[in-house]
């Protein structure tokens, strides 16, 4: 509480900005004139709607409590205004306790949960998101019509175009952006802005580049404890939205906008430790340990559940086919890109982790890396063992050879009935809810209806002339 009074006052902070996330993982806020803002506020925290967001609170039951968390804030590097960001915790008004259907306070409880297994007491995790940055989006669903169209002047299709000035030619090909300098990566100076502000907000920025999209990037953050991570990645994609926003430029973080070329995931290194060692360090296959390796068999096991989670849109399974370099099989190996879970060739025990490469940035990332935890442990206390590492080329397998290999779920209905069968390694430690799952599930199967119900462009071409 100091530390936060005297960062109000050196900084003159005009406005304090509550924010706290949604079920789908979508950052909201509530904003406090500074001075309306005393001890008590901070401490006991403000009243809200919780019916006004979707996955939560009945009409009848609509007051919930935003509690500040006192010990995690950033100065909001894009108001007019000096304006402090708060993180928030929700809680029941009546009994005071965190709120079951609350994805930070899912997070907290599974890093106590990590605490109390005696496995370890640190979960480090390393998110990898990539996004799209367009100079147009346009979009409508009605009635009568449904469409949308992107662009970006890196687009190969913008060869052609009539420039004012002139078309100067320099873009990447259709799956021919992947490091490329400027001027054909036109991304370069946005990347090196939104790096400094990343640095702005408290994050730790170590490297970006351009990806393999035409108009597709990448910035790497460091690893962080899992809560401490998940509010980072919040703080990635608004700086990133806002970032590109300012350069009158539009930044998504859909898994797949793009026919026809790669889509964006959020590939989640992570590892375990304790009494300040890495336990996924040891002598086994790729110097992992064996408790790592149960980890891999425990993801692996429960993998089309956690797609729900890590994969949450229905966009998220147009990314997940062969072909795009999305890691569709549930197998792991060393170096292995094709591969779900890839263990990075490193040779210092403390970098020694695993790289589950199937998320993308749809998940709340609050709940996604408390079930990665929670299948992972539950593959350690239950010794699931992985099998064999898979060294091969997994895009080139057969079509026989594919049948024999568990794959992830093949669209996000499918993940979410997995999730209702398969949630046990979710709710017998009390990190998730039974209720929490079943309001998730009905909140995410109301997106698949939506789409399932609407008539699509491509049908119209198969079928009209039927």
């Amino acid at each position: 509480m100091q530390k936060l009074n005297k960062i109000i006052k050196d900084n003159e902070i005009k406005f304090i900005d509550f924010r706290f996330t949604d079920p789908r993982g979508k950052w909201q806020h509530l904003t406090y004139n500074a001075a309306a803002v005393d001890k008590d506020v901070l401490t006991n925290g403000v009243l809200f709607d919780g019916s006004s967001i979707a996955g939560w609170q009945e009409i009848h039951k609509s007051d919930m409590l935003l509690k500040p968390d006192v010990n995690s804030f950033t100065i909001d590097p894009f108001t007019p205004y000096p304006t402090l960001v708060v993180f928030c915790d929700i809680y029941n008004p009546d009994t005071l306790k965190g709120y079951a259907l609350d994805p930070r306070h899912t997070a907290v409880l599974a890093e106590e949960y990590l605490r109390e297994t005696k496995i370890g007491d640190t979960a480090y995790f390393g998110p990898e998101l990539e996004y799209f940055i367009f100079d147009d989006v346009k979009f409508k669903n009605g009635n009568y019509q449904s469409f949308y169209a992107v662009d970006s002047n890196e687009h190969p299709d913008n060869s052609d175009k009539k420039e004012e000035e002139g078309n100067l030619g320099h873009r990447p090909k259709l799956k021919g952006g992947y490091f490329p300098v400027p001027p054909v990566d036109s991304g370069f100076d946005i990347r090196e802005e939104i790096s400094v502000t990343l640095s702005e907000v408290g994050l730790t920025p170590e490297l970006h580049h351009h990806e393999v999209a035409p108009a597709q990037h990448e910035m790497g953050i460091k690893y962080d404890t899992l809560t401490q991570i998940a509010d980072g990645v919040q703080k990635y994609k608004y700086v990133v939205h806002n970032v590109a926003n300012a350069y009158g430029k539009t930044a998504t973080f859909m898994p797949k906008p793009v026919y026809g070329d790669n889509g964006s995931g959020m590939h989640t290194h992570q590892s375990i430790w304790k009494n300040g060692k890495n336990i996924f360090a040891g002598n086994k296959y790729a110097g992992l340990s064996q408790e790592a390796l149960y980890y891999i068999g425990g993801i692996i096991k429960h993998a089309k559940a956690l797609n729900a989670l890590t994969n949450a849109s229905t966009n998220s399974y147009k990314r997940l086919v062969p072909g795009y370099e999305a890691p569709t099989i549930l197998a792991y190996s060393e170096r292995n890109r094709s591969a779900a879970i890839r263990i990075p060739c490193v040779k210092a025990a403390n970098a020694k982790r695993v790289e589950v490469r199937f998320p993308d940035s749809t998940a709340n990332p609050y709940l996604a890396f408390s079930a990665m935890l929670l299948a992972g442990l539950d593959g350690i206390k239950n010794k699931i063992n992985p099998g064999d590492a898979d060294e091969r080329n997994l895009y080139d397998l057969s079509e026989a050879e594919l049948k024999k290999k568990p794959q992830v779920a093949r669209s996000l209905q499918v993940a979410l009935e997995e999730l209702d069968k398969d949630r046990k390694f979710l709710t017998k430690s009390g990190v998730f809810t039974d209720a929490q799952i079943d309001a998730f599930i009905e909140l995410k199967m109301a997106e698949v209806i939506e789409v399932n119900n609407r008539p699509h462009p491509i049908e119209f071409e198969n079928y009209y002339s039927v």
